[in-house]
């Protein structure tokens, strides 16, 4: 059986993000798409906020698992949730670097888990959580936003800003 682990802050999950996990739940019998718990970063959503909108958002897709884990390697939770493969996503330049870097690592630590990685079209290349963060707030966001992230999503988020400014 091929599993992989495709991780992410998904805070929030983008277009990019389900393009992603479409196409590894193509390739692999079984997918589990894992939210990496960072202390360090302010979240805009909580874990349990982007477990739910990544299972709305991958609700077509019946035999994938959502999930979180903290204060280990990705590599090492791929191992402990059986996983062979670790899907990552590459957008640009910097991104390969950055990918090719912990691929080394990864199979430093764990040689059965292998890296696979995919390259995005062009329409979600540029797209970031980070960026998409950004452009909450200026008039006319709401429609900007719609181009970017699932409609769970842009839901998530009119409902987060008129929570914020009744």
């Amino acid at each position: 059986m091929k599993r992989a682990v495709y991780a992410g802050s998904f805070d929030p999950v983008t277009n990019g993000h389900l393009w992603m996990i479409e196409r590894g739940y193509e390739l692999f019998d079984e997918m589990i798409v894992a939210i990496g718990v960072n202390p360090e970063k302010r979240a805009t959503f909580n874990v349990q906020e982007r477990e739910a909108m990544l299972r709305e958002v991958t609700c077509h897709l019946p035999n994938l698992k959502v999930a979180s884990f903290e204060n280990q390697f990705l590599v090492n939770y791929a191992r402990s949730v059986g996983a062979n493969y670790i899907l990552r996503g590459i957008r640009n330049s910097a991104d390969y670097e950055f990918e090719r870097t912990m691929r080394y690592i990864n199979s430093d630590l764990v040689p059965e888990v292998a890296t696979v990685f995919l390259m995005p079209p062009r329409d979600y290349a540029e797209v970031s959580s980070t960026m998409i963060k950004g452009l909450v707030g200026p008039d006319g966001w709401e429609e900007v936003l719609r181009k970017y992230v699932p409609p769970a999503v842009h839901r998530r988020f009119i409902e987060l800003t008129l929570s914020k400014n009744p």
